[in-house]
C-alpha cells in the first residue's frame, strides 16, 4: 500500500509565505512524477508544479517566479515553497505522484494525498 502524507498548510496574509511538504511511503518501486495540484471552491483541480524523474520541472503560469518545487527521489519527498502569496492562491493543495509499486514492474498509477488547506487572507 502507498500513502502520500502532506503537511504545512494554513492561514497566511497576502504577501506571506508557506511551505508544503509531502512524503510518499509504502511499497514504492519508482516514482516517475511527483508534485502538487490545487482545487479552489467551485473550480477544477489544476496543476501547480511538478517534477519528473528525468529532471524536468513544470509550473503553472500563475505561480511562476513565486513558487519553487523541490524533491528528493531517494527519500520520496516533495516540497513546495510558496512566496508572495495572493488571495487567489487560496485552495486545497494535493500532493500527487505517478509511481510504481515494488514488485509490480512497470505498472504506474496515480496517487493523491488527502489535501491540505491554504488560505491567503488579511
Amino acid at each position: 500500500q502507498v500513502q502520500l502524507v502532506e503537511s504545512g498548510g494554513g492561514l497566511v496574509q497576502p504577501g506571506g509565505s508557506l511551505r508544503l511538504s509531502c512524503a510518499a511511503s509504502g511499497s514504492i518501486g519508482s516514482i516517475r512524477y511527483m508534485g502538487w495540484y490545487r482545487q479552489a471552491p467551485g473550480k477544477q483541480r489544476e496543476l501547480v508544479a511538478i517534477f519528473s524523474s528525468a529532471g524536468t520541472i513544470n509550473y503553472a503560469d500563475s505561480v511562476k517566479g513565486r513558487f519553487t518545487i523541490s524533491g528528493d527521489n531517494t527519500k520520496n519527498t516533495v516540497t513546495l515553497q510558496m512566496n508572495s502569496l495572493k488571495p487567489e492562491d487560496t485552495a486545497v493543495y494535493y500532493c500527487y505522484a505517478l509511481l510504481s509499486r515494488s514488485g509490480l514492474g512497470s505498472i504506474f498509477n496515480n496517487y493523491w494525498g488527502q489535501g491540505t488547506q491554504v488560505t491567503v487572507s488579511s
